[in-house]
């Protein structure tokens, strides 16, 4: 499953490039999210809820980042087990490009695997709910960059 997509964001890239790398910003951001921790610079663990179409379950899996170039970029690797829903694997490459003083526009590239009952559920479902969490991290990170640039962080 192959998922890519553009998002302005409301602050400077040195501000979404912070936020990107803030655990207690991603986990407010990422729906269904439990736990985040950072592990190490470049390591987080996450307990996620997630509800894909008739399939909900609690997924445990670590993130971690590569090829980190600050305010620019990184690659995400990660890995997430959900018991008998299956399990999901895969990596992203994120960007941010500056298109303003004060708007981000964040790209990123997604190819994911998934196995399990998810797998079983049909890729076009998996994929819309996928871009459907996907649309309201970003509602949310928006949120939280705006919020913060006024002097919050």
């Amino acid at each position: 499953m192959e998922l890519s997509g553009d998002y302005e964001l409301p602050a400077s890239k040195a501000r979404v490039w912070q936020a990107l790398n803030d655990a207690e910003i991603l986990k407010v951001c990422i729906p269904g999210c439990e736990s985040f921790e950072q592990l190490s610079d470049t390591e987080f663990a996450a307990i996620v809820l997630v509800k894909i179409g008739p399939v909900k379950a609690r997924f445990k899996g670590k993130v971690e980042l590569s090829d980190i170039n600050p305010t620019h970029g990184y690659t995400i690797a990660g890995a997430g087990e959900g018991g008998v829903a299956g399990f999901a694997k895969g990596g992203a490459n994120v960007k941010l490009e500056r298109a303003s003083d004060d708007i981000t526009v964040l790209r990123y590239e997604v190819a994911a695997t998934v196995g399990g009952k998810l797998a079983q559920i049909g890729q076009r479902l998996v994929l819309g709910s996928v871009k459907k969490l996907a649309a309201r991290f970003f509602a949310n990170f928006a949120e939280q960059i705006a919020g913060r640039a006024d002097g919050d962080a």
